[in-house]
């Protein structure tokens, strides 16, 4: 049996090097590549090689959205999408062979979409219509991002604290992590300070920048600049230490490292 070749197209070089690693040890029998992650050497490529087997495809390259890349590359490969657009946007794209994955990427979520290619290879049948669906998505995806380029959601930037009879203004530039105790949440300056916030730790992550703050368990929500080091931890988890230090050992799950590893690479 010939072995599966799959092959990788995405912009962001850390999140393409950890699908990679992730996607070998998940199936070690595949040859997995890394591509260009922009659309006019990826279609060079394409028109060099034989098309993979199995393609994980971003959404958004760095020269535009990936249905250009299609058009002009016609790859015969399963496409897996990979993208940041909320699950609604890209339904559509599970028709036929396709399938998505939201980032940042769980290691159980890739499975599946590894599971679902191997049960449809062998009785794969290119769906015209469906790559019709898939191409009309993908277009106007493009237009409503370019719509939408200048109008980037806001993010929370303070919180009104209410300190004794007086109200005081929170920075969350000054804060460096929020924990959770007795169903009250409490936010931790850069200082050492702590002030208690009058939201849960879900509503916190609505709100907040994730580019800035990541949920690593149930109990804390930690800002990137507040992390010291991290150590490994058993069973595949980590201990990730913050300044100024948390009075518990702050731990990412297993399932978490992933995404984990890839919010610290952004």
């Amino acid at each position: 049996m010939s072995k599966i070749k799959a092959a990788i197209i995405e912009d962001e070089i850390p999140a393409a090097r950890l699908l990679c690693d992730t996607l070998s040890a998940l199936r070690p029998d595949w040859e997995v590549q890394l591509l260009p992650g922009n659309i006019e050497e990826a279609v060079e490529w394409f028109a060099r090689h034989p098309h993979p087997d199995i393609l994980f495809l971003d959404i958004q390259l760095t020269d535009g959205n990936s249905f250009l890349f299609i058009e002009q590359a016609r790859p015969e490969s399963m496409i897996v999408f990979t993208t940041a657009y909320d699950e609604y946007a890209v339904r559509a794209f599970t028709v036929n062979s396709i399938d998505y994955l939201l980032k940042p990427i769980h290691e159980e979520r890739l499975l599946q979409a590894i599971r679902r290619f191997e049960g449809l290879s062998k009785n794969y049948i290119h769906d015209f219509k469906a790559e019709s669906r898939m191409m009309e998505v993908l277009q106007q995806l493009a237009v409503a991002q370019e719509s939408s380029s200048s109008t980037h959601k806001k993010y929370r930037t303070r919180f009104l604290i209410s300190s004794g009879e007086k109200l005081l203004t929170l920075q969350v530039s000054d804060i460096a992590y929020f924990y959770s105790e007795n169903k009250l949440t409490f936010a931790v300056t850069h200082k050492n300070r702590e002030y208690l916030i009058d939201l849960a730790l879900d509503r916190l992550c609505e709100q907040l920048d994730p580019d800035r703050f990541f949920r690593t368990n149930r109990q804390t929500l930690v800002c990137i600049d507040a992390i010291q080091r991290i150590e490994s931890y058993f069973l595949g988890k980590s201990v990730v230490h913050v300044l100024p230090p948390f009075k518990d050992k702050i731990i990412v799950s297993k399932d978490k490292m992933a995404s984990f590893r890839m919010w610290l690479n952004y």
